[in-house]
């Protein structure tokens, strides 16, 4: 049976008043058995033994108040015994309280620690009642605080590695611009402004993923025919995909079929799939956007848009990092191939932000599917 902290101190203080309660039944039961000894020691007399039944109990009656006021050695006892039942409480009460207050001195010191910048501290689970609780809260906790600061720092080194080569490959040319004293041709500026252009984007993405992780990204939710949108998005990258050699076809089992979305940020969830399917899809393979309409997951209808593609496609240990900022599958880890790494991360988070979410599916060399589940009916944007 699992004792709460409640039923400890229940439990510690009716024990505390048996036991005061046994002490003091037995040192009365002592103290009487001496009187009446004492008594018949005294009163074996001619006198007492020729009186009558009534006669002898009211002697005894009268021996014992008469003891009982004037004995003064009584009113030491019962100071001492008095004495001694306060001593055995306080001594209780500072047990008691030691042992209720141990957990917490564990907690406190831990959380000392803790605002020390410990983030490793663990407090052990000695119990299943509040205390058991409270600690593995505190573990869960600093887990996650350390999960919290180990993103932090790899957004940090992440950040400054995506920086770093745009700029670097900026102030190489206008170093050598400036060292030559040449004019600067119209190639050179082209490839500043597109090394600008990527270091604009990657802000704006970087602004657009801690907006939507801070639960802070405002959608501008309206009914949205979705088919008609996925159809208009196949249309504008097919000729990329064209000039990679590749097919890509569009099918919908119904039309229209329409949810409340942010046709802005809906886009941009298809557009970085679907960039990622024809930059990770070998000349010669197909791309297939297929649409469903009301498909039943876990007692909630979803509308649901698949892609899928005959790439390259992702090791099983890769697949739960694959929503991670910056994170890339380890052979499309150039920059010209694999992009910032933000695109997947960013599909993901505003598919939640829309009450979604994005599943994937795939094998090495057979191809990679990504389903993102879109609520059907009224959007609710809270």
């Amino acid at each position: 049976m699992k004792l709460t902290v409640r039923m400890k101190i229940f439990a510690c203080m009716g024990l505390l008043v048996l036991i005061v309660s046994f002490t003091f039944s037995l040192t009365t039961q002592v103290y009487t058995s001496g009187l009446i000894d004492q008594f018949q020691r005294v009163q074996n007399d001619a006198d007492y033994l020729s009186a009558s039944p009534d006669e002898r109990i009211e002697m005894f009656q009268s021996y014992i108040l008469e003891h009982t006021r004037l004995n003064a050695l009584l009113k030491v006892t019962n100071g001492m015994r008095l004495f001694f039942f306060v001593a055995i409480g306080l001594f209780f009460s500072f047990w008691i309280s030691g042992v209720l207050t141990l957990p917490l001195k564990k907690l406190i010191a831990a959380i000392e620690r803790v605002t020390q910048g410990d983030l490793n501290v663990k407090v052990p689970v000695d119990s299943k009642d509040e205390y058991g609780k409270v600690a593995k809260t505190f573990n869960d906790m600093t887990f996650r605080l350390r999960e919290a600061e180990d993103a932090r720092r790899r957004l940090v080194a992440d950040v400054a590695h995506e920086l770093r080569t745009p700029l670097s490959i900026m102030q190489l040319k206008l170093e050598n611009a400036q060292q030559t004293g040449q004019s600067v041709p119209p190639e050179m500026l082209l490839r500043l402004h597109d090394e600008v252009i990527r270091l604009g984007l990657l802000v704006e993405d970087l602004h657009v993923l801690s907006l939507a992780e801070a639960g802070r990204l405002t959608l501008d939710c309206k009914p949205l025919d979705l088919s008609a949108r996925l159809e208009q998005i196949v249309d504008d990258v097919k000729m990329e995909a064209d000039d990679n050699g590749l097919e890509i076809s569009f099918y919908s089992n119904t039309r229209p079929i329409t949810v409340m979305a942010d046709a802005r940020r809906i886009t941009q969830v298809f557009i970085n799939i679907l960039t990622n399917a024809i930059r990770y899809t070998p000349e010669g393979g197909k791309i297939s956007v297929v649409i469903e309409d009301k498909v039943l997951d876990l007692n909630a209808v979803y509308t649901c848009v698949s892609m899928i593609d005959t790439g390259i496609g992702i090791p099983a240990d890769e697949l739960t990092h694959l929503f991670d900022r910056f994170y890339r599958v380890e052979k499309a880890r150039s920059r010209h191939t694999g992009g910032t790494g933000l695109g997947l991360s960013i599909a993901h988070h505003l598919v939640r932000a829309h009450g979604g979410f994005i599943r994937v599916e795939s094998e090495p060399d057979q191809g990679t599917t990504f389903t993102v589940y879109l609520p059907s009916g009224k959007y609710n944007n809270n």
